[in-house]
């Protein structure tokens, strides 16, 4: 599917964003481990989250839908059932790593697979410590690329260090140590999300957290709860970029996730300039949450890199948007991780920007981008990336003329609505 964007004279309007996916998935996954019925709030009914909750029920656990809540009817740690097909997880890295760290712990066998892209993305991260803490894994290329099979169960704790800072590596090995008897320690080069600690612990898990470790015990007995999901800053961040570029805009979003370990974006966007306010914030259930109002700014490049990286790793395709429209230049590093998400999002990202006009260089593990100039209408291939597109539907808000971006169905497994909301903001100056 292709979709037509046009520049527009501004962007207006007090709105509400899609359910936060990484919050989601995780209520999905430990309110089937519990005991009891969990009732879910706003949950994210996009492609990569209904991916999981198939992936439950095909465990075993049933889910109901009603309105905008879900209930999770929970079976305990060990009531998960042998699925008798394949787990099927789309385009879900996230739906793959986690339920890799869950099957790790059961008395039976599961096999995992997905799309095309999902089984060219890297899993021997996740493979390698749940094969230390004795699952069974077997896949394609030494299990380092999906399909996979895991044979668990029989799980011992383990202290692990990351690599490189994983919120979805982390996830998975905490979701195993829930099966593992005594503790189970990760620690992390820097800060990344945070959710699955966070849930943990309001499910009654016994969880230990310092900056830079993750210590969790296990075999707990988990309660169901009642959850209410924010909506996700990650797309809320598109939005946000859009009002900050597009003149006489002024656009307020309303009940956003607020997560300290997911606002690098806020960071980084009041450190270029951005007249970006946030208030209205409260606490539910461990998670910030609040309401965000940008307006039309004048924006200053500059270099971003280091521990920031975890914290907005899925916002630097728009943020390098923003940086297109600001003065002089803006310098993205370390952030190598892009190249194995749903695309190689450096190229992908460098490739649009380019097309459309604007002065892009990809570096070994980021970007470098020249402000300022003027952009013009293009085709642009989306890559089959969710965030590709909606990046460059931003971008083209701001280009004379049309462009045309491809793939543009893909918004639909992180935001719903995206292309509706997109139109009711445009307004007349």
């Amino acid at each position: 599917m292709q979709k037509k964007i046009t520049s527009v004279q501004g962007l207006r309007g007090v709105i509400h964003v899609p359910g936060d996916k990484s919050i989601s998935h995780r209520a999905i996954i430990l309110g089937a481990l519990a005991e009891g019925t969990t009732e879910i709030e706003d949950s994210l009914a996009s492609g990569d989250c209904l991916r999981t909750r198939r992936c439950i029920s095909s465990l075993g656990v049933p889910i109901k839908t009603a309105k905008d809540k879900i209930y999770v009817e929970g079976q305990g740690l060990w009531g998960l059932q042998e699925p008798n097909k394949i787990l099927n997880v789309g385009n879900s890295g996230t739906t793959m790593r986690l339920l890799c760290g869950v099957l790790a712990g059961q008395p039976f066998t599961s096999f995992l697979s997905g799309d095309a892209s999902l089984c060219r993305r890297p899993m021997e991260r996740v493979v390698l410590p749940l094969r230390k803490m004795g699952a069974q894994i077997m896949g394609r290329q030494g299990a380092s690329l999906a399909p996979l099979a895991i044979m668990g169960g029989n799980l011992k704790p383990l202290t692990y260090q990351l690599p490189v800072a994983s919120a979805q590596v982390k996830s998975a090995l905490l979701l195993a140590g829930l099966y593992a008897p005594g503790w189970t320690e990760i620690l992390e080069p820097s800060v990344s999300r945070n959710h699955t600690e966070l849930m943990l612990e309001a499910f009654g898990a016994q969880v230990e957290r310092e900056e830079g470790w993750v210590r969790l015990k296990g075999l707990p007995k988990l309660q169901a709860q009642q959850i209410f999901v924010p909506g996700d800053l990650s797309s809320a961040a598109f939005l946000l970029v859009a009002g900050l570029i597009v003149p006489h805009s002024r656009i307020t979003i309303k009940s956003v996730g607020l997560n300290p370990t997911r606002c690098g974006i806020i960071d980084i966007l009041h450190a270029m300039g951005a007249n970006l306010r946030v208030f209205d914030r409260e606490e539910k259930a461990g998670e910030v949450q609040g309401a965000i109002e940008v307006e039309s700014s004048s924006l200053q490049g500059i270099s971003i890199g280091g521990e920031i990286i975890p914290r907005l790793i899925d916002e630097l395709p728009v943020l390098a948007v923003a940086a297109l429209f600001a003065r002089g230049v803006t310098e993205i590093r370390d952030a190598g991780e892009l190249k194995v998400k749903e695309s190689n999002r450096l190229m992908a990202i460098c490739e649009g920007l380019t097309r459309l006009g604007g002065c892009v260089e990809e570096l070994p593990d980021g970007l470098r981008i020249q402000g300022g100039r003027p952009l013009r209408g293009a085709f642009c291939r989306g890559f089959s990336d969710h965030r590709i597109v909606m990046a460059l539907a931003i971008a083209a808000l701001g280009a004379e003329g049309e462009t045309m971006i491809n793939n543009a169905e893909t918004v639909e497994i992180s935001f719903p609505g995206f292309w509706r909301l997109l139109d009711e903001l445009r307004c007349e100056k």
